[in-house]
């Protein structure tokens, strides 16, 4: 007894570091996340939103595009209309189902195109260096230099209203910043160590991004990514909101929240719901990206 007591160790945190020693990355990862209760009710909460948004005809009843004069700005709570109509007397409940649709796709794609374009361009900057990382890092400036907003703005302008022209216009403008993050931790990895074995072993250039330079640097990347959804829920919602994006008759929260704005004074709270779904859908984004950096972070 006297000596499995010995064999114990006296420091909790020798017992923890024993503990999770067999255990790859993603498993430790996995489990500071299913202790996180905040991170795992907002992603129930966007879990929810999703299911609800595809399989939209499940959980509506009126067709969001068919109005009537009669029933216009109806307030919150009444029968049949439990969220009211809005200003063509439209069920705002159906719209903001159907918005949804578009509002995540606007937020989602152009942050996985960035995510694929300027991850794998960031990649090759950090790990090739010299001419092609300054010919790649110089031409991220000129764009960097340029506000998102703005620069998305000035795209739409010129390119003309719609979701496809949306998309490409913040595409464009999130690519710049996931080149940087991208650039910046694969040039810290590259110098380590197992990078350097991998080279004296005869390894080649394709095998050592993507067995040892890739496995490190996509967990900072894909945290960063998640972070830029919210922004740009909220930047596709202003670009139709100034008109630069969905085009009417269309469901789509930024441009409801344009379209109701008239009715502000009128039915302050059913012209004030689409703004809360931007809110609550951006506000979820940034706490499970909060929940998956601090998950993913190895100092932990």
């Amino acid at each position: 007894m006297a000596d499995a007591a010995a064999a114990l160790p006296a420091d909790p945190a020798v017992a923890l570091k024993r503990a999770q020693q067999g255990k790859s990355y993603w498993q430790r990862v996995w489990e500071r996340l299913r202790d996180d209760k905040v991170t795992l009710a907002v992603i129930g909460v966007l879990v929810v939103l999703l299911a609800m948004v595809v399989f939209a005809p499940w959980f509506t009843v009126h067709d969001p595009y068919t109005g009537s004069a009669l029933r216009r700005l109806k307030p919150i709570g009444t029968p049949g209309h439990w969220l009211g109509t809005d200003e063509v007397g439209r069920d705002l409940w159906s719209r903001m189902v159907y918005g949804g649709r578009l509002s995540l796709l606007a937020g989602v794609v152009p942050v996985f195109l960035a995510l694929l374009i300027g991850g794998f361009l960031g990649v090759l900057a950090g790990f090739t260096g010299g001419l092609v990382n300054s010919a790649i890092m110089r031409l991220t400036d000129v764009l960097y230099a340029f506000p998102s907003i703005l620069l998305a703005i000035a795209i739409t302008g010129i390119l003309g209203a719609g979701l496809q022209n949306t998309i490409l216009a913040l595409t464009i403008s999130f690519i710049p910043p996931v080149i940087r993050i991208s650039e910046s931790v694969t040039t810290q990895v590259r110098h380590l160590d197992f990078v350097e074995a991998a080279r004296a072993s005869g390894a080649r250039p394709l095998t050592i991004m993507r067995y040892h330079i890739l496995n490190n640097v996509l967990g900072p990347i894909l945290v960063y990514a998640t972070s830029l959804i919210s922004i740009c829920i909220i930047l596709a919602a202003g670009l139709s909101f100034l008109g630069l994006g969905v085009t009417p008759p269309s469901a789509e929260w930024g441009l409801m929240l344009n379209n109701l704005r008239q009715a502000l004074w009128v039915s302050p709270f059913v012209a004030a719901l689409p703004g809360v779904m931007i809110f609550i859908t951006s506000m979820c984004f940034n706490l499970m990206s909060d929940g998956l950096r601090q998950a993913m972070d190895v100092r932990l």
